[in-house]
């Protein structure tokens, strides 16, 4: 009988070779097939118009969704430690009233004030996490916090921020980008600190895992084939596919450099695995 995934198959023959597909297919059926056509047709359309002599606008290509955000702040603003507006006023009104303790048990340390290790260790249970988690990344204190207090809503919170951010400003992604610059130094803020915690982002992964097959392998490379090299160890068939499958394209096609670049991504990238690998197995047998 016509089941409805074999609908939505010859559904998708009709649409490409409808001489082929001779019988009646319903209007309405559910979508089992996402339009891949998307990012290339506006790559084709952006290029078309452009040896046209008509500036094109910047089209979205992630995943061909949506047309890019308007870029009216500052790049990066995120990444610096922003003011407690709720710690500040509360510091004022101690200083007005001259009984300011920084180290009473019952006050929050304002983050923006945290500038040394000492510090960092006397107020380890006063301190809350600034409300822009991108700041985080820059700052070696409160990644050293971040590992210590382990908590999950704090990974949730940079997933989040993170994975918006890469989708938004990713530059093989959006046709015309001019902040080829400032998005490097973003992916190498990310790098940075991954090597501090010494384990990658999962937002991290998730985007090279989507944006690499459109990738062409010249756009921002050190920075993406160091942020390869802390992919974390999963199966093989999903490594495969989105991983090695796409960067097996550009190898056989790239020059020796490039080779020899992806060559040595991939060697930190099993060092890393071995070394968590080692750590994983001194925790169980001291435990």
């Amino acid at each position: 009988g016509m089941q409805s995934h074999l609908q939505a198959l010859l559904s998708l023959y009709k649409l490409f070779c409808p001489e082929q597909v001779t019988i009646t297919l319903p209007g309405k059926m559910k979508t089992y097939f996402k339009n891949s056509e998307g990012p290339w047709k506006a790559a084709i359309n952006a290029v078309r118009q452009r040896n046209q002599g008509i500036s094109p606008l910047s089209q979205a290509l992630f995943l061909g969704t949506s047309q890019p955000q308007s870029r009216k702040r500052k790049w990066n603003a995120q990444l610096i430690i922003p003011a407690s507006s709720t710690n500040t006023n509360n510091l004022e009104e101690d200083k007005e009233k001259n009984r300011v303790d920084l180290y009473s048990t019952n006050q929050c340390f304002p983050v923006e004030q945290l500038r040394t290790f000492p510090q960092l260790l006397q107020n380890i249970h006063r301190l809350e996490f600034p409300s822009q988690m991108g700041s985080v990344l820059t700052s070696p204190l409160l990644l050293h916090y971040m590992n210590c207090v382990r908590d999950e809503s704090i990974y949730l919170r940079l997933y989040y921020w993170m994975g918006q951010m890469l989708q938004e400003e990713c530059t093989w992604c959006v046709v015309d980008n001019p902040y080829e610059e400032e998005f490097k130094n973003f992916l190498e803020s990310i790098y940075k600190a991954e090597c501090f915690l010494q384990e990658g982002f999962s937002a991290c992964e998730e985007f090279l895992y989507k944006t690499l097959p459109l990738w062409d392998g010249c756009c921002c490379r050190s920075e993406v084939l160091r942020l390869v090299s802390w992919i974390p160890l999963s199966s093989f068939s999903d490594i495969k596919s989105h991983l090695y499958d796409p960067l097996a394209q550009l190898f056989f096609t790239s020059s020796i450099y490039f080779k020899c670049s992806v060559l040595e991504s991939l060697k930190e990238l099993l060092q890393n695995w071995l070394n968590c690998n080692v750590i994983h197995m001194d925790s169980e047998s001291y435990s």
